[in-house]
């Protein structure tokens, strides 16, 4: 299903009952709403959510800035020496995937709604409640972190890992998916065989490698977010991997410092995913924090 939503148009499916409180689930970088797994959202929806999973812009079934280039470079140049003054114009921020998300509710005719993301989709959660705390019932920020360029700081073969030149073809894209994913994959549960069946169907349903440099300007000239959060009465929950390598642990130690009252959930056996055997534990910690924070 499509929505339109902020001057283009969003990807979007929907698990359980209308009538259920909303569950917005919101995907990292590159990633397209499969990456909500359809047994996960199955999960959510069995406990009484209206769960919805969408299409960021640039990825997936949503709208595509097709040639709209990035100064990568002066992007870079101006982070790397902090002179924020220097950032170039990117093509949109983090706030500009917050208005596709709430564009989508509004479609949906959801006034407030419990909101979930992961990496990428974390931060645009944060800025969610950020900007519009009145439409906010409850944040879960997972695998994610504030901005700051101090914390959460990848380690080296992570980054290269996800910023690796994008593969050729259909079975290159496997294959590296395969091999870039088990360097920040969670380690005890990482599966060569489904990591490769999945690239496969997310190449299929949409292999689009010109957005990621749009997404990552997009996070990078978002900058810091600690202050603001500082500010935040939204109900949070915090959920992180101690085996993240690429948002390491202090990314979501520092969310939940900044933001009053709110819980840290650290997961010894995770990475920088949602491994299926976690899936009970994740979808009981995200049930439980949205049935009982708001009480």
């Amino acid at each position: 299903m499509r929505a339109p939503s902020n001057g283009i148009e969003i990807e979007y499916e929907t698990f359980g009952d209308p009538a259920d409180p909303a569950l917005l689930l919101v995907m990292g970088f590159t990633a397209q709403l499969t990456g909500w797994d359809e047994t996960f959202c199955r999960m959510l929806a069995d406990r009484g959510r209206f769960v919805i999973r969408f299409d960021n812009r640039d990825v997936g079934l949503s709208t595509k800035l097709d040639g709209v280039e990035v100064d990568m470079v002066g992007l870079l140049g101006a982070l790397g020496t902090r002179d924020y003054s220097k950032v170039p114009a990117v093509p949109y921020t983090l706030s500009a995937f917050s208005d596709d998300a709430f564009g989508l509710l509004d479609h949906l005719g959801v006034q407030r709604a419990h909101i979930a993301g992961a990496s990428m989709g974390g931060m645009i959660v944060q800025t969610m409640a950020i900007e519009h705390p009145d439409r906010v019932l409850t944040m879960t920020s997972i695998m994610s972190t504030t901005g700051n360029p101090d914390v959460g700081q990848a380690k080296p073969e992570a980054m290269a890992a996800l910023l690796a030149p994008p593969p050729a073809d259909r079975a290159a894209y496997v294959e590296a998916a395969a091999t870039n994913w088990r360097v920040f994959a969670s380690p005890r549960y990482f599966d060569a065989a489904k990591t490769k069946e999945r690239a496969a169907a997310s190449y299929d349903r949409s292999y689009y490698p010109e957005g990621a440099s749009r997404q990552l300007a997009a996070i990078l000239a978002s900058g810091d977010r600690t202050e603001r959060l500082q500010a935040l009465a939204v109900p949070t929950l915090v959920i992180h991997g101690r085996a993240d390598s690429l948002i390491t642990l202090s990314g979501g130690e520092a969310t939940a410092a900044a933001i009053p009252g709110a819980n840290l959930l650290v997961c010894n056996d995770m990475g920088h995913d949602l491994p299926e055997p976690l899936w009970p534990f994740v979808v009981d910690a995200i049930a439980s924090h949205t049935t009982h924070a708001i009480a």
